[in-house]
């Protein structure tokens, strides 16, 4: 059996002890989350997840078990403020409706923004083209517990010029090997179709918006461009991690706190990158 055929069929399996409705109309939804408390999107056995909180919703307003499946799989402790799902349900009512029935039932940390009744094979992940992501980070020698649950805190404030230059060098189709894994065992190449920094009062902020990305992807390259802005790195040697992929030899994952995911898209074709 080809990977391919592997995805599709784990996408579309039920989660334990839940059975699959097979009949009635095909929903996407935009979920916002603070992730946290959670231990990631996809549903874990005896562990939060906000897979399993959409699922426990659905359930409790159709009556009956629903699959739900995600545009982008973040990890333990990220946010979202676009992600989207999909599922099928058996639903009489109109679709804002159903949105504000999940909500009554979902907790605090996550919210329906909206849900759309869409065409036969519509598929959150599958028919999605591109992903964006945002992290944040801020400088400051001294803690900010609140800041510090949607940002990664420097001591030190990297070089504008060296972070603007790394991020340059992301941009394109390139093996991206050295900065996460794939997964079920995919090639490592992703198309990045744009990148750059930003400053928004004493926030730094990294978007990103790629076809797909690595377990860790985005984590990983926001602290390896941090070690280039901080002098740990030249831009030479990032530039030879995408030539020569090496695990070793990158910084480790920035804190999941910092990353959210800021939109899945649809409807646009294959790599095509932006100036």
């Amino acid at each position: 059996m080809t990977d391919e055929v592997n995805r599709a069929a784990a996408e579309t399996a039920p989660s334990p002890g839940l059975a699959v409705e097979a009949e009635g109309q095909i929903y996407k939804a935009v979920v916002e989350y603070d992730g946290t408390q959670y231990f990631g999107f996809q549903i874990q056995p005896n562990a939060p997840t906000i897979q399993g909180e959409l699922e426990a919703a659905l359930a409790k307003v159709l009556g009956g078990p629903v699959r739900v499946v995600g545009g982008g799989r973040t990890d333990a402790g990220v946010h979202a403020l676009g992600q989207v799902i999909s599922f099928r349900a058996a639903w009489r009512h109109s679709p804002e409706e159903l949105g504000r029935a999940m909500n009554a039932h979902l907790p605090a940390d996550i919210a329906v923004r909206e849900v759309a009744a869409m065409p036969e094979g519509f598929h959150a992940r599958f028919s999605a083209v591109a992903r964006r992501y945002r992290y944040t980070l801020f400088v400051s020698p001294v803690r900010s517990p609140l800041r510090e649950r949607y940002a990664w805190r420097l001591a030190e404030e990297p070089d504008w010029e060296s972070l603007a230059q790394a991020s340059a060098l992301v941009v394109g189709e390139k093996d991206f090997g050295a900065f996460g894994e794939a997964p079920w065992g995919d090639s490592t190449v992703r198309c990045v179709r744009q990148a750059c920094w930003s400053r928004r009062g004493d926030f730094l902020l990294w978007d990103v918006e790629a076809n797909a990305f690595l377990r860790s992807m985005v984590r990983t390259l926001v602290s390896t461009m941090v070690w280039v802005g901080t002098g740990r790195m030249t831009l030479e040697a990032l530039a030879d991690l995408f030539r020569q992929p090496d695990r070793s030899r990158v910084a480790p994952p920035a804190p999941a706190s910092g990353l959210c995911l800021m939109e899945v898209l649809y409807g646009r074709g294959a790599c095509s990158i932006s100036e």
